[in-house]
């Protein structure tokens, strides 16, 4: 989804949510296909590679080659520690059943923390003529997309926030 491409827009709160639970759908055909017919123990991880790989091309080729964006402000999210949890409890329980429900929820469960060492220098606190902000804020302000809409680049910054982290109504 769009929460995948920019690093000012996965926020601490759609991102999470939405990213899993979109991200895991086809690794799990794949991985139902795989163990079905040819009892391959690695379905999911093996889409999660190719779907990664497909993934770098797209954002060398078109957000490099073609906008000159630095790979760092849209790199992939990071699927292979889910793919790897989903095939494992596949592999350890033989069901289905169990892997979609057990599966499913380690695959969201470790989704945030498998992307935090990529996502964590870039929610660094940092002042910019006089105004304070994430780092990844000021990447999206800098870099202004013709196609962003302001709304969702505005959502995080300090003075729409709370002190409990919630966006203040």
């Amino acid at each position: 989804g769009d929460w995948d491409f920019w690093t000012d827009w996965k926020d601490r709160r759609l991102w999470v949510t939405v990213a899993p639970i979109v991200a895991v759908t086809f690794p799990a055909a794949v991985q139902a296909c795989l163990w079905g017919r040819y009892r391959m123990p690695w379905g999911a991880t093996m889409c999660v590679l190719g779907l990664l790989l497909g993934e770098w091309i797209n954002r060398y080729f078109n957000f490099w080659g073609w906008t000159y964006f630095p790979v760092n402000f849209c790199f992939p999210s990071q699927l292979i520690p889910s793919a790897i949890i989903l095939d494992v409890v596949l592999l350890l329980f033989n069901s289905f059943t169990f892997t979609a429900v057990a599966g499913a929820m380690g695959w969201g469960l470790i989704f945030y923390p498998s992307n935090w060492p990529v996502i964590g220098p870039l929610h660094v606190p940092v002042e910019y003529n006089g105004m304070m902000m994430i780092l990844a804020d000021l990447q999206g302000y800098h870099y202004v997309r013709t196609g962003t809409p302001e709304y969702i680049r505005m959502v995080e910054k300090g003075t729409l926030r709370t002190f409990g982290k919630d966006v203040a109504p």
